[in-house]
């Protein structure tokens, strides 16, 4: 749930810094923060070892799911509402049981669970054909943000498979790092004339070390301990977040197309979890070679 209040807000606060910066300049400073944050507690807990023979995997994890996804997300927010595109980003568990079919039979879906997957599919079908509004920006707007939750389910197989064994915080820490200088040339051409006011500096600075730092590593650890189609079951809970962060401080719309999917969606989460709520579920086993525990 922390994760879910954490992440909803991201939209907000990427939709506030984008009245004075572009996409590329707050993904920048989003995950440049992030790093800096992070490193100390990395260095201390010795968190980084073993991560210079791995540098190629965190390059691609660095591109699939941090750089990548936030450009993409942060461009589509310019055409579409904050609380849709936080909606929209919970395609993610359906694309991480898709590719499950071919890269990880351990994550697959099943049974009650497969239903989930398809419940949520046909609200986030509902929610692009008609909560977009039809017009031709406003769908680019919102396939640029699915676009970014394939990127973060093709990362989270990525990390299972290749990041075992290093530490979260390390791996946070090193791929905010490896995302800011992926996209530091094209920040550099996108830079502000004149300097951002102070809520976009606000909204970035608390963008970069919660919404992503803290975040992230959140979301490693829940993927270290039960699995990557599971952790991204966080993404059905975050657009709540997103919804209400929208329309109680931007004056963003909710309509009954927007009622409709969040539901199926919801409803995809809960069987998604095979019909249990999490403190009914049994503890999960440890898979060998999964990512280790803060």
């Amino acid at each position: 749930m922390a994760l879910a209040a954490f992440w909803g807000a991201s939209y907000l606060f990427i939709e506030l810094g984008l009245e004075d910066l572009s996409p590329a300049m707050i993904v920048f400073l989003r995950t440049a923060l992030a790093s800096l944050v992070l490193l100390p507690i990395a260095l201390r807990t010795d968190a980084l070892a073993g991560l210079r023979e791995r540098l190629g995997a965190l390059a691609v994890l660095a591109l699939v799911q941090v750089a990548g996804p936030f450009v993409l997300i942060s461009a589509g927010q310019e055409e579409i509402a904050s609380s849709l595109a936080g909606i929209l980003v919970a395609s993610a568990p359906i694309f991480t049981a898709l590719l499950a079919v071919w890269v990880d039979h351990e994550e697959r879906s099943h049974g009650v669970a497969l239903a989930g997957v398809l419940s949520g599919m046909a609200g986030v079908a509902l929610l692009l054909g008609v909560d977009t509004g039809g017009g031709t920006a406003a769908l680019v707007g919102g396939l640029m943000v699915l676009a970014a939750s394939l990127g973060y389910a093709i990362g989270g197989l990525w990390l299972k498979r290749r990041l075992t064994g290093p530490k979260p915080v390390g791996i946070v820490t090193a791929t905010m790092g490896l995302s800011a200088l992926i996209i530091l040339p094209a920040a550099a051409l996108t830079a502000p004339s004149s300097f951002p006011g102070l809520e976009a500096v606000a909204a970035v600075t608390t963008l970069g070390v919660v919404g992503t730092g803290v975040s992230f590593v959140l979301f490693y650890d829940l993927i270290a301990t039960i699995g990557p189609a599971r952790a991204s079951l966080v993404a059905y809970v975050a657009p709540g977040f997103s919804i209400v962060y929208g329309v109680t401080l931007l004056d963003e719309s909710f309509t009954v197309a927007t009622a409709a999917g969040l539901g199926l969606i919801l409803a995809g989460s809960w069987l998604g979890a095979e019909g249990r709520l999490p403190w009914r579920r049994r503890a999960p086993a440890p898979v060998a070679g999964e990512l280790a525990a803060p």
